[in-house]
């Protein structure tokens, strides 16, 4: 079985994790930035371990200086994302990085996105939404900072917030105004957790956060009754198998905990987290999946049904991609 033209929806992808070594390359050489030592003699990103994966993003991420350079990324980003057969994506934003968390500034590169993707939508068919993502390691003040940026722009395009980065930096209590500042906002909530982090860390981040996503979460597995309340409580799992096997959470596919968390009853997605990192598409998901776990077509089907429950974008949007699957 083919699973590779299988229509996708994807719920975890960060944009300028997405972007393409080759695109980061030529744009630095276009600025005259030097870059060396975040890629290996292939043109591959290089690096050791999830702490020093971080230190290459950010790197990367300096040469993206100007709305038309995000424009461009998204153009790019959503080229790579279509050919492997995402119709819906959801992208993880952050005004640190467009802007420095100045609201007039975040707007400008907001526009550009957003106008990237439109077009990327009439030319491909692939239909974005970005959620604005704090950046855990930078601290609880200039998350406030990004969830005010968040807020400002909330809307239709605008759909989430988030918050990504290092697992062990604070904790979540640390964050939970700017989630707060997010919900009164309208949006809709998701929270990278239980990744670096064990069950205690999915726990807080419940418990103080209140998300209804959860980024990654895949360490649950090990406690069984965290298993139970995920499943029993409709929290979905935003899980990025090829991530967690290329960062060396998990030694292989067939060892990695998704078909038990399905089993299990919890409501599990499938996505690619940052692709050109970890040497992956949607489609090399989907076939490896298959492989490892011999899921079938309506596996597949199942994985994408719940995802497209899982979005954040409102209803007419979700009615189209569903249309859109379903002609597929």
């Amino acid at each position: 079985m083919s699973v590779a033209s299988l229509p996708k929806v994807e719920l975890h992808l960060h944009l300028e994790g997405a972007a393409p070594p080759s695109f980061i390359r030529g744009l630095a050489a276009e600025k005259h930035v030097d870059l060396t030592g975040i890629f290996d003699t292939r043109g591959h990103y290089v690096y050791r371990d999830f702490w020093e994966f971080l230190k290459v993003y950010e790197a990367a991420t300096g040469v993206l200086q100007s709305p038309e350079d995000y424009a461009r990324l998204t153009r790019a980003v959503l080229a790579d994302c279509a050919a492997s057969g995402v119709v819906y994506a959801e992208t993880f934003v952050s005004p640190d990085f467009c802007g420095g968390r100045d609201v007039g500034a975040w707007r400008d590169y907001l526009a550009a996105i957003r106008e990237a993707a439109e077009a990327a939508e009439r030319s491909d068919g692939i239909t974005l939404r970005g959620i604005v993502t704090c950046i855990r390691h930078f601290g609880p003040e200039k998350a406030r900072e990004t969830a005010l940026c968040a807020a400002e722009t909330a809307g239709d395009w605008v759909v989430g917030f988030g918050i990504a980065g290092d697992e062990q930096a604070g904790a979540p209590k640390d964050f939970a105004w700017s989630f707060d500042c997010a919900r009164e906002a309208g949006l809709r909530l998701t929270a990278h957790a239980g990744e670096w982090g064990g069950p205690d860390a999915i726990r807080d981040t419940l418990a103080a956060l209140r998300p209804e996503r959860l980024g990654h979460g895949v360490r649950a597995i090990e406690d069984p009754a965290l298993v139970d309340r995920l499943a029993e409580d409709g929290i979905v799992l935003e899980v990025c198998p090829g991530s967690n096997v290329a960062l060396g959470l998990y030694p292989g596919w067939r060892s990695h905990p998704i078909d038990r968390l399905a089993r299990a009853g919890c409501k599990v997605t499938v996505s690619t987290d940052d692709p050109p990192f970890f040497h992956t598409t949607m489609a090399h998901e989907f076939e490896r999946l298959h492989d490892a776990f011999d899921w079938d077509e309506g596996e597949f089907d199942r994985i994408t049904r719940t995802a497209l429950d899982a979005v954040f974008c409102d209803a007419d949007t979700k009615a189209r991609i569903a249309k859109r699957l379903e002609r597929a």
